[in-house]
């Protein structure tokens, strides 16, 4: 290392306060010497009588009054001479101070520190490269400043160099230099010129900050911003960045051609309710891996966009999860629209293969929608909901399928988009009305009960049930409608009652949908109801479809068991079209089986059919359990009911589901004792 004081005639705070103290140095030795000989001379010339022109009287006087004179000035040059040696002394120690401050602070600071001449080449480097890059001085000492700075940076770093010195202002500048480990480091480097006393340029005071980490940081941020955390993929965000790049090529050059395929996972909910969200991510993970692997290269790749230039952007695609269990692939630099098909099916074979996700065998199924950007809008939200569309359309209609958009789907799902927004509307105007269909006993001919049907009363005329009902189960609007209707309908049978007693009571049946059984706090909603109306639990059945109850059976039995404790009666509707049997029936505590109208419609004209009405009956019996038939429409199909022991029935042989005022007529008309096939047609003339 250079001495301190060496340091200072090369860094501008101490180069002037050095030569300073030398100049006065030299000034005063100087002026000592000038002034002794003067002194000397004259003092001399005064006691050499023959160079003097006065009398020896005179000579005399003068001779003394000069004498003095010369020593007094003697004794004020000595003094002055010794305070300035003082001084000297005080700066120098001054000096000597702040060399030694210098020196702790240069050898303590994280930053590193370097004096570089006119020539580029070193006089000092603290004692932080070493610490930093692992470089002895010695080593510095010999190679060039520009040797360990990374190639691609060199010319940037000589340039801002060179700028410093002839605009005298160095500026902050990044770049990368090599460490002695052979890693590279990036370094935050701030460079002030060193100037002589006549304002020229004499080396630069370059401060280097390690920033390396910093970066990583930066960099990592910057990463997690455009890439989904779980699967490390690309995110929405840079797939609609890939999207939109992909669209503006398509725009200049026709010959581009790219799809977009939605790919969902069918019954992904399934894995994360029984398994938990632990095991539905592990899932996630490896889909993301298969995916990855069974792309080629040409269809996915999940790295951030570098280049603006067109040509860089070719085959540069993307494979995102946009979230959930959803997966995106941008195929890009597609010869034909069959490519896009074939890269469907490559994923739904390669998905086909098990998982094994902590010990369990998971087999998942994908449906996938692909969109073209020949047909597709111009935008790339646009694009994404087109695929989207496609994707939907692929699990209506059955799953684990693709399906390619086209302009009717789109047509479609603003047709659907508009019918929710209407929905919400007629919540909020009350244009939902409440309509009940007579249940029948088939031992009497009497009418027993109602279930509780809702419609849509639109400005415009009568919405069917089919046209709107699945499209508010699957928005949640139907909670809503529930919550309008249910009141009203208690309040009517109420009214029933009292107007047509009997014994038991009339019974109201209410249809619980999906959502409604999916709340926890269901049994609490339905015990206020029943409060607030004034309703005696044993006159209302609660009808669940056999799907819903046997998604989740371990759940729904235990809703069913707080259910039934509230007094309600359990009704399974729809039976026969789902996946259970009457055994697993056991375990759920429900009153009443209804048989779907599929069955009921055929029993008539399909012995096999006939059969299997039979055997559901008896079977239910002997666990105990009543049964209604839905969709009577023929006097033989009620014969043949009545002929098994059925004991109860609903359909349009009776009544068509109809407001409170024709049902009320009908029950007037049913006290008559007019038969079921009479009062069918008596209701229709009246209705």
């Amino acid at each position: 290392m250079k001495s301190q004081t060496e340091l200072a005639n090369h860094t501008q705070p101490a180069l002037p306060p050095i030569r300073q103290v030398e100049g006065r140095e030299w000034w005063l030795w100087g002026f000592a010497v000038a002034v002794t000989l003067v002194l000397t001379f004259a003092i001399l010339s005064l006691t050499f009588p023959g160079s003097h022109l006065y009398t020896d009287r005179v000579y005399a006087l003068n001779l003394r009054e000069w004498v003095r004179g010369l020593t007094a000035l003697v004794l004020l040059f000595d003094i002055y001479t010794i305070y300035q040696h003082f001084q000297l002394q005080r700066v120098r120690r001054q000096l000597a101070e702040r060399d030694r401050l210098f020196q702790l602070i240069s050898e303590n600071a994280a930053d590193m520190i370097a004096v570089i001449d006119r020539e580029g080449r070193r006089i000092y480097n603290s004692p932080a490269y070493q610490k930093v890059l692992g470089y002895s001085q010695d080593e510095l000492n010999t190679t060039s400043p520009l040797e360990q700075i990374h190639p691609d940076d060199r010319a940037r770093v000589q340039g801002a160099a060179e700028k410093a010195r002839i605009t005298g202002c160095g500026e902050r500048l990044e770049y990368r230099i090599l460490h002695k480990d052979g890693s590279w480091r990036v370094l935050e480097s701030t460079a002030s010129v060193i100037c002589s006393a006549d304002g020229k340029t004499e080396g630069l005071v370059v401060v280097n900050r390690d920033i390396t980490e910093r970066k990583r940081a930066e960099e990592a941020l910057a990463h997690n911003a455009f890439h989904d955390g779980l699967t490390n993929l690309a995110n929405r965000t840079l797939l609609l960045d890939r999207l939109g790049r992909a669209l503006v090529i398509s725009r200049r050059h026709v010959d581009f051609r790219f799809a977009l395929l939605f790919i969902d996972i069918d019954g992904f909910k399934v894995v994360n309710d029984s398994l938990g969200h632990p095991a539905g991510d592990a899932l996630l993970i490896q889909i993301a891996r298969r995916l990855t692997a069974c792309l080629r290269r040409a269809d996915t790749v999940s790295r951030p966009q570098q280049s603006e230039d067109d040509q860089a952007s070719f085959g540069d695609n993307t494979l995102a999860r946009p979230g959930g269990d959803e997966f995106v692939v941008l195929a890009e630099e597609l010869r034909d629209p069959s490519d896009a098909i074939r890269v469907a099916e490559r994923i739904r074979e390669k998905l086909a293969t098990p998982f094994d996700v902590d010990g369990h065998e998971i087999v998942v199924t994908a449906s996938i929608g692909i969109a073209f950007s020949s047909n597709t809008s111009t935008e790339a939200q646009g694009v994404l909901r087109d695929a989207e569309i496609a994707m939907y359309r692929a699990k209506n209609t059955g799953k684990a399928r693709c399906e390619v958009f086209d302009n009717a789907m789109h047509a479609g799902a603003l047709k659907r988009l508009q019918l929710e927004t209407d929905l919400r509307k007629g919540v909020e105007r009350r244009e939902f009305r409440v309509y009940y269909q007579p249940i029948v006993s088939l031992s009497d001919g009497k009418i027993v009960g109602f279930e509780a049907l809702s419609r849509w009363q639109r400005p415009e005329g009568m919405v069917m049930p089919n046209d709107f009902i699945p499209v508010a189960n699957e928005t949640g609007i139907i909670l809503s409608i529930n919550q309008q209707m249910l009141p009203e309908a208690c309040q009517q049978l109420r009214a029933w009652q009292q107007l047509f007693p009997s014994d038991p009571p009339l019974s109201l049946s209410v249809n619980i949908s999906p959502k409604q059984f999916a709340q926890a706090d269901l049994p609490s909603q339905i015990s206020q109801l029943l409060e607030q109306g004034g309703m005696d639990p044993h006159c209302v059945d609660l009808e669940i479809t056999e799907t819903i109850a046997m998604a989740d059976a371990e759940r729904s039995a235990a809703m069913l068991s707080q259910l039934k404790a509230l007094g309600v009666g359990l009704d399974i509707d729809d039976f026969g079209t789902g996946y259970s049997s009457l055994s697993r029936l056991q375990g759920f505590r429900v009153d009443t089986l209804k048989i779907d109208r599929a069955f009921v419609s055929r029993m008539d004209s399909d012995p096999e059919t006939h059969e299997i009405v039979r055997i559901i009956v008896m079977l239910a019996h002997n666990l105990g359990l009543k049964v209604v038939a839905e969709g009577v429409e023929t006097q033989a199909q009620l014969d043949m009911l009545v002929h098994i022991g059925c004991e109860r029935a609903q359909g349009y042989l009776f009544s068509k589901p109809a407001d409170h005022q024709t049902i009320g007529k009908l029950l007037a008309a049913s006290q008559t004792g007019i038969i079921p096939g009479v009062r069918a047609n008596s209701a229709s003339t009246s209705g």
